[in-house]
């Protein structure tokens, strides 16, 4: 990971396809294109990969979480269940929609607790999204089973996870919904995508309309389409799509390779006692972006991370302090900071989480450190990597 370490002949060839024909959108101008429909070919490829009906590529992971809630009726009031521990992106999306993120505690897979999630189900619950970190699951037949209990939608945010499975599913199928991101750091890239997948009709014929203006696609004649929805300009370009196209052909290799790293890594690592790593839920398999582990305390943990850092080795991130990806740092959702006004609605009902108790999570995050699995690495300079990290951490705790 990510999947820009290796872009090559495959990922230009398709791109020249695009440039050839000079039709960049994926919609219209059928008589220029020679047959290139590079968006429609890439859905194809993943809707088979996935095992899933339909696939609705758009212009990122954020755009794919959008669209999947209000594909299914999601917006002002509902009440999303979503991690402490997840991209910004998650909440984001949901509050695009008038809608309420309730964050609720991590376990040791790093996801959702599920006993967390079945505290936090009300009255206005309406989805649940378990979010795959760091290319691992959460227990999914578990939170299936609270779903099917309270008549919740499963959404499942499997933009670090592509390629994983659980129970002999692909991750992202298991749930109504299952979301991808594709951009430049993912395991596949695009440059900037992502995509929705699902085996609903009526879903995915809300999707591509919200994606588009409301458009409803009827006939090759872009001018003459209906406008039966309120939508937004959510489109991929054919140009990303080309890209993504051949690198979901490389997926197995990708694959491989990161099994190959990520299995070196913690083989090295498992000769520290105070070394643990995170629970991959039964019938699990990660997708091997990245091995996440945890020690003793977060005091060592800290001294940790930071004696990786200088003496080189990269690509280690310490979540507890992270903006990007943990609650403590979301001062712009605590402090309900928008560049445009929330609606009251929002306001008067989102949990105040300047004060909230996430303890739980703080137990776990800050004893992890995720380290990136990298496709490039040659296997000798992953045995070189291991060996040194080995040193390190035993010369800390």
């Amino acid at each position: 990971m990510p999947g820009f370490e290796l872009f090559g002949d495959k990922e230009r060839t398709q791109v020249q396809d695009v440039l050839d024909s000079g039709v960049l959108m994926r919609y219209g101008f059928d008589g220029m294109r020679n047959g290139h429909w590079k968006a429609k070919e890439l859905e194809a490829a993943l809707s088979n990969r996935m095992q899933v009906k339909y696939t609705h590529l758009v212009s990122s992971g954020t755009a794919a979480l959008t669209i999947a809630l209000a594909s299914a009726g999601v917006g002002a009031g509902d009440e999303v269940i979503m991690p402490t521990f997840t991209f910004v992106a998650s909440f984001e999306s949901i509050l695009a929609l008038g809608a309420i993120p309730i964050l609720v505690d991590v376990d040791d897979t790093l996801t959702l607790d599920p006993a967390a999630v079945e505290k936090a189900v009300t009255k206005k619950t309406k989805v649940i999204m378990p979010v795959h970190m760091c290319g691992s699951m959460a227990d999914l037949a578990t939170l299936k089973s609270i779903c099917e209990k309270h008549s919740l939608l499963l959404l499942e945010d499997a933009c670090q996870a592509i390629g994983g499975s659980y129970q002999g599913k692909p991750l992202g199928s298991i749930g109504h919904l299952g979301c991808f991101s594709f951009d430049y750091v993912k395991t596949i890239t695009c440059g900037e995508g992502g995509a929705l997948i699902t085996n609903s009709d009526v879903y995915y014929e809300n999707a591509q309309k919200y994606s588009d203006h409301g458009h409803d696609h009827i006939g090759n004649d872009r001018g003459a389409e209906q406008h039966p929805f309120l939508g937004y300009n959510f489109r991929i370009s054919e140009l990303h799509a080309a890209v993504g196209l051949a690198q979901v052909s490389r997926l197995d290799k990708f694959l491989k390779l990161q099994e190959r790293n990520y299995t070196i890594v913690r083989e090295a690592l498992s000769s520290i006692p105070e070394v643990t790593f995170r629970r991959v839920p039964e019938g699990g398999v990660e997708n091997y972006s990245f091995l996440s582990f945890y020690l003793p305390t977060k005091e060592i943990t800290q001294k940790v991370h930071k004696s990786l850092g200088t003496n080189g080795i990269d690509a280690c991130f310490y979540w507890y302090d992270n903006n990007w990806h943990y609650y403590r740092k979301w001062e712009h959702l605590t402090n309900l900071e928008s560049l445009g006004k929330l609606p009251n609605e929002v306001k008067n009902n989102l949990p105040d989480y300047s004060s909230a108790d996430f303890s739980a999570s703080d137990q776990w995050i800050g004893r992890t450190i995720s380290c990136l699995i990298k496709l490039s690495w040659t296997a000798e300079e992953v045995q070189q990597r291991a060996k040194k990290m080995v040193e390190i951490i035993k010369q800390v705790v």
